[in-house]
């Protein structure tokens, strides 16, 4: 079957997303996304997501990762999923709710006259405890702040923070001289992630900005994660690292996130579009 497609990124971290409301041949997503998402049999990307039609919020949204998996959320993508649905006339708002599986978030265009500035995303509470992380090195009722985790003989300090998905955060002091390609997949299914978990590498740069690196539960690396900078600011805070303000340096570029007083966690960057098309489904 054929179906229409809009191609977009955030920082890099790239996205096929399909308007369901008009597209419904797609029956098996996630068989759809692997083939999709290929970067050298398809039209390539990390992820392959779906707007559709909710009884909750505004819009629903469907992640599939590119090995299949579906992701609870994903902070690049809501950004894309935002003005995707502004700039196509799905909506006239600038501002929206969007369903996902970690539950309702609120991204917001913000123009200065009629350019787009960025879009800005309430994320929501961090989820601290390990039984909703999940983890099971302790007590669901536990955080996970500074422990030691030992994968394939070396240990490594990890905090662990859930934004709706799992992450594992680990400060290092250069981020550049990481293998990442072969320390993220032992990460990532470490015994004690039972859904596995996405990996950030950290290097404080100063008490308002950070460098990561991102190993992507289900893609891989990626050039960027908006959960897993969430994640890494708040694991910051948490260790007394940085302020609750942080500019958050990745491979694709920077993004703004706020730890509130209110607990929510805000993020703000981009969203482009890159290409739109027609696919056929093998």
């Amino acid at each position: 079957m054929n179906f229409k497609f809009s191609k977009w990124h955030g920082l890099g971290n790239d996205f096929v997303i399909v308007n369901g409301f008009e597209q419904h041949g797609i029956t098996d997503y996630a068989k759809a996304a692997i083939e999709v998402c290929d970067r050298n049999f398809g039209i390539g990307a990390d992820g392959l997501v779906f707007v559709l039609p909710s009884k909750t919020a505004d819009f629903q949204m469907r992640i599939f990762n590119s090995d299949g998996s579906e992701a609870e959320m994903c902070g690049n993508v809501t950004r894309c999923v935002a003005r995707y649905v502004y700039d196509n006339g799905l909506s006239d708002k600038t501002a929206i709710t969007l369903e996902t599986k970690a539950g309702i978030i609120k991204p917001q265009l913000i123009f200065q006259g009629e350019k787009l500035q960025e879009i800005s995303v309430d994320m929501g509470e961090p989820r601290l405890k390990q039984g909703e992380i999940p983890m099971t090195q302790g007590a669901a009722s536990d955080a996970a702040v500074d422990l030691p985790l030992t994968v394939n003989g070396k240990t490594w300090q990890v905090t662990c923070v859930s934004m709706g998905n799992p992450h594992c955060v680990i400060f290092v002091p250069d981020v550049a001289a990481l293998d990442l390609a072969a320390l993220g997949p032992a990460l990532e299914t470490a015994n004690w992630f039972p859904r596995k978990t996405n990996v950030e590498f950290v290097q404080v740069l100063n008490t308002r900005q950070v460098r990561m690196r991102v190993w992507e539960r289900g893609a891989g690396i990626t050039l960027a994660c908006g959960t897993g900078a969430c994640a890494t600011t708040v694991a910051a805070v948490l260790n007394k690292k940085t302020e609750r303000e942080v500019k958050v340096d990745l491979d694709g570029g920077s993004l703004k996130i706020r730890w509130a007083e209110d607990n929510h966690v805000h993020m703000a960057g981009p969203a482009v579009e890159v290409f739109r098309g027609e696919y056929q489904l093998r």
